[in-house]
């Protein structure tokens, strides 16, 4: 009988899954004033109906720009909004957009530099943030003249299903998604192949306990840092970019990318992403509506690491466990992480 209800959830579980697909390659076809007709009416639904994560929306908003007023945290929290809900129609419309429309939308500068080194036969590895429509940025094999294999680390989607459909959107223009657990095997393996690679690093996610080795102030917060991004950088000895983004209107954005080190191996440790946290962080005080709010970035802090973890030969252990600190804190239990 259990066999039979999990064919028949998974069975169902599959026709969602499909039909969902023809629907949103459907919405794909509309031409993007009405998308972006459709985008408002979501704002409505995610902002007003059900406010979704505007408690942590706000809290982020408000303990990151301790100087500016209520209303100017206000007007940016409903710009975000806006522009989270232009992101959604936006990475729907990948499912068909053409080659033409997408570039003269997607504009990417300095790639020339990237062209340059990869002719030589080295690799770049380029390091950006949840910022702009960073979905579209798979979009750069069609602006790159050398023969480089474009790629970039993801997470697998639970569901097998629309993990699919994620990774057509993602790959449909010669981009290649590399799962984060198979990392290093591949990019080995295109290097002993001798196939130069310009590989995206999204790197301004929580870390998890056991892989917080830097702290750095950002955005007026002591914010663990995710490292393994430079770790591979220098392991493959790729040339280190930066990729600036900018949203220029609605629908157009620019991604130009600086040349920080082409030779990282021997920098200090962490150097590179500190580096790219503050690059970061001026873009998002440039414009703050166009930053991944809904996060709940700042959860884990410093306090609570130090009394948690300690560090011996390289390595994180912990030496007091999540109930244990929630019960030094009062807490009924530990719900918040």
């Amino acid at each position: 009988m259990k066999i039979f209800l999990d064919y028949m959830r998974s069975f169902f579980a599959k026709i969602i899954a499909y039909c969902s697909f023809v629907v949103l390659g459907l919405i794909s076809l509309l031409p993007f004033c009405v998308l972006y007709l459709i985008s408002d009416g979501l704002y409505f639904i995610v902002y007003i109906v059900f406010a979704y994560r505007r408690k942590i929306v706000h809290e982020n908003l408000t303990t990151s720009f301790p100087d500016k007023s209520k209303i100017e945290i206000k007007e940016i929290e409903q710009d975000f909004y806006h522009w989270f809900c232009d992101y959604i129609v936006e990475t729907i419309k990948l499912i068909s957009i053409n080659r033409k429309e997408i570039k003269r939308r997607m504009v990417f500068k300095g790639t020339d530099i990237i062209d340059k080194f990869v002719n030589e036969g080295k690799s770049c590895g380029v390091m950006l943030g949840h910022y702009c429509n960073w979905e579209w940025i798979t979009t750069l094999p069609l602006s790159i003249k050398a023969h480089g294999i474009c790629a970039e680390l993801y997470h697998p989607i639970e569901n097998s299903d629309f993990n699919r459909l994620f990774l057509y959107i993602r790959q449909r223009f010669g981009s290649i998604c590399i799962p984060m657990q198979e990392t290093l095997r591949h990019l080995v393996r295109y290097q002993q192949e001798n196939r130069p690679m310009i590989i995206g690093y999204i790197a301004d996610q929580k870390p998890n306990w056991r892989n917080i080795y830097f702290w750095t102030t950002f955005l007026n917060h002591d914010t663990p840092v995710f490292t393994g991004s430079e770790r591979i950088i220098k392991q493959c000895h790729q040339a280190f970019f930066y990729g600036d983004v900018r949203r220029i209107r609605r629908g157009y954005y620019e991604c130009d990318f600086k040349l920080i080190e082409p030779y990282p191996e021997n920098t200090p440790d962490f150097k590179l992403t500190e580096f790219y946290m503050k690059e970061l962080e001026a873009a998002i005080k440039r414009e703050p509506a166009f930053w991944l709010w809904t996060h709940d970035r700042w959860s884990r802090t410093k306090e609570e690491f130090d009394i948690r973890f300690y560090t011996k030969d390289g390595k994180i252990f912990e030496k007091v466990t999540e109930a244990e600190y929630a019960k030094m804190k009062g807490w009924k239990n530990y719900w918040h992480h």
